[in-house]
């Protein structure tokens, strides 16, 4: 892992590293980034100030991420429902984009990290979307982490978006009538279409709800909710947060294997209503 180059010897986050699988590093992790506003209220601060340091924290942990030899990076960086919130926060996190657009450039380029977006991105003030383009145009050739912010994003939009272009591309060609959709159709139309599933969904702040955030694609993610404020999830959170994830057995719906020292258990006769056992241990399962 890139990451160990920099830390020296006795570093705890070294150590905590060290104990990584590097074959098992999620391809894709997910962020909601919960919690600025309660960082600074707890300081007595203005929920900007926590916004502003939330956007450092997004700087760390997209390095990290990179270093980490993740793959995609989706983060959760405003919804379609924040718009409710008072406009001058919301013209502040405009400003903080443009901010972080403008001065990661170079470190961008420099990891050969690509950025993209989901989201309706085009109902963004002018200046801020013109800066999201711009970048996204500057990066589109680097070959590494895939950095994609979903902004002015809801799930349940991009589902409904994506089953209208199906619908839309099967009208122009003639083939409505015949048209079956599947779960590969949608899919392929989502504004994630080119990345791959996320592996570990984490969410700070300790919320217990996924907000909106990437409904369709983390169907079979690993959750990891942590009590930490985002402007405090730093590189110790984020490799506890892929170790307890490599701590899992993922079975995407499946059995686990049963250890093969162990006889499998007699099955429990059935009775049915009329107090008659059903003979069960014959009975197949048709493909």
């Amino acid at each position: 892992m890139k990451m160990l180059e920099a830390l020296a010897p006795g570093d705890r986050d070294r150590e905590l590293a060290l104990t990584l699988d590097p074959a098992r590093i999620p391809a894709h992790i997910a962020i909601i980034m919960d919690g600025n506003g309660r960082w600074a209220k707890r300081r007595g601060l203005p929920r900007v100030a926590g916004h502003k340091f939330g956007v450092a924290t997004v700087r760390s942990v997209v390095e990290d991420c990179a270093n980490l030899g993740v793959k995609a990076l989706t983060l959760y960086a405003f919804s379609a429902e924040n718009w409710k919130r008072p406009r001058a926060e919301v013209d502040m996190l405009w400003r903080l984009l443009r901010f972080y657009l403008r001065h990661e450039l170079q470190d961008l380029q420099r990891n050969n990290i690509r950025l993209q977006s989901s989201g309706h991105v085009e109902a963004l003030p002018e200046r801020a979307y013109e800066e999201l383009r711009a970048v996204e145009r500057a990066t589109a050739r680097n070959q590494g982490m895939r950095l994609n912010l979903a902004i002015n994003y809801s799930a349940r939009i991009d589902i409904v978006d994506a089953v209208n272009a199906v619908l839309d591309e099967a009208r122009i060609s003639g083939r409505l009538a015949d048209l079956v959709v599947d779960e590969k159709t949608i899919a392929r139309r989502l504004s994630t279409a080119d990345l791959p599933e996320p592996d570990l969904l984490i969410r700070t702040s300790g919320e217990m709800r996924v907000s909106n955030f990437l409904l369709w694609e983390i169907a079979y993610a690993e959750l990891y909710v942590t009590n930490t404020l985002w402007p405090d999830f730093n590189r110790t959170e984020l490799l506890r947060a892929i170790l307890d994830f490599q701590k899992r057995e993922r079975r995407f719906g499946g059995l686990s294997d049963a250890p093969r020292n162990e006889a499998p258990l007699a099955p429990e006769p059935m009775t049915d209503i009329d107090g008659e056992e059903l003979e069960i241990a014959g009975i197949g399962v048709s493909s």
